[in-house]
């Protein structure tokens, strides 16, 4: 406690909110960041509903206005985990206030968004002021121990890879409307809500850019239920997203996004083919990777079971022994920790915005190409 602090004002206040104030409270009970994190006030227009996660967490004080955040001298940096319409306002508004941000993905509702957030993160980056997207699932210890082993060459040159997201929770349709429903809200369905985190992985592990694509989105309930239940609401969104790809290193790539999985309630699942090994992982049972060494000798080849619950796997040092299972919360402390250990030092938190504007440009091939009965359509990449 003896470290310098930064205060914290975070916008939102439901299920990513209180991911997010976990991951402050244990970053720096778990952690030694050479920042710490003070949890100075939490906005939400249902101040009801704002005091009961402040209450919960440990908030200091409530806002019913994002701007008084960003207007306050105790506040140094803005949590946004707010829907996607409200991320470009408050990160530009913030970032050229001088304010630090992090903003959960997928980084904003359309590539024009993006940019201007990207151009933002840039003029601040000048005075010091550093961003971060919120792509966690880079920072689940099994997933960094995959980059780290891609990294070395251990798998060799990639040659394809395999990317789901699967979810269930939307395949009875009379489940109700809901903000992710609505594209004016979020911008698009399971593409931009569950597909940009693997495209993000995908990219992050391999070290690559997606160059093209070739997609198809469906809407399998196009009218839902207002919560409520005198009215029915239409879906304006993709209830389910397929796509194949190819990456700049040649590599052949298809994924696979959808909230209508049944019995899959929260799937992603990666699997990386290189010409010397391999690499898989499903979140649903987070702590494992499974590693093909293609140089073993051939009696004793074999998919291998790594538990990564060891000290010298990325993160897992600071938390239980070994065997000692992390779970879904665990990454947002590691968020937490890296993007205060990347202020205090003055380097640039990753992913950075432009990574986010970077998936964004994906996303928007892939809306294209569905668009055009799936036609080839090229991913804008820029240097």
């Amino acid at each position: 406690m003896s470290h310098p602090t930064l205060g914290i004002g975070m916008v939102g206040h439901a299920f990513m909110g209180r991911a997010h104030s976990q991951g402050w409270r244990s970053a720096r009970s778990f952690f030694d960041p050479p920042l710490t994190p003070q949890l100075v006030a939490l906005a939400g227009r249902d101040e009801r509903a704002a005091r009961d996660t402040a209450d919960r967490f440990g908030w200091a004080s409530v806002e019913t206005d994002w701007r008084a955040l960003i207007a306050r001298d105790d506040i140094d940096l803005i949590d946004i985990c707010t829907p996607g319409d409200t991320h470009a306002e408050i990160a530009i508004a913030a970032l050229d206030a001088g304010k630090h941000v992090l903003c959960e993905k997928p980084l904003a509702n359309s590539v024009a968004e993006a940019e201007a957030m990207a151009e933002a993160a840039e003029r601040a980056r000048a005075r010091g002021v550093r961003s971060m997207v919120g792509f966690t699932y880079r920072r689940v210890p099994a997933l960094a121990l995959a980059r780290r082993l891609v990294g070395e060459g251990r798998i060799g040159t990639v040659r394809h890879v395999r990317a789901q997201y699967l979810q269930d929770w939307l395949a009875d349709p009379r489940t109700p409307m809901t903000w992710r429903l609505r594209k004016e809200r979020a911008g698009s369905g399971a593409l931009g809500d569950i597909g940009a985190h693997i495209v993000d992985l995908t990219q992050h592990l391999t070290g690559e850019r997606l160059t093209g694509v070739s997609a198809a989105l469906e809407t399998f309930v196009k009218e839902r239920p207002e919560p409520d239940g005198e009215r029915t609401g239409i879906v304006t969104v993709d209830d389910a997203a397929a796509f194949f790809g190819r990456f700049t290193g040649g590599a052949l790539a298809t994924f696979e996004a959808t909230r209508f999985a049944t019995g899959r309630k929260n799937s992603l699942r990666i699997e990386l083919n290189g010409s010397a090994g391999s690499l898989a992982f499903d979140l649903e049972d987070m702590n494992l990777l499974h590693f093909y060494d293609g140089s073993a000798d051939s009696q004793v080849q074999g998919f291998g079971r790594i538990v990564v619950t060891e000290p010298d796997h990325p993160y897992v040092d600071a938390w239980w022994p070994p065997g000692h299972a992390l779970g879904y919360e665990h990454a947002f402390a590691h968020q937490a920790a890296d993007l205060l250990t990347a202020i205090a030092r003055g380097s640039d938190p990753e992913p950075s915005f432009v990574d986010g504007l970077e998936v964004q440009r994906v996303l928007d091939a892939v809306e294209r190409s569905a668009a055009r009965s799936s036609t080839w359509t090229t991913v804008d990449i820029h240097s």
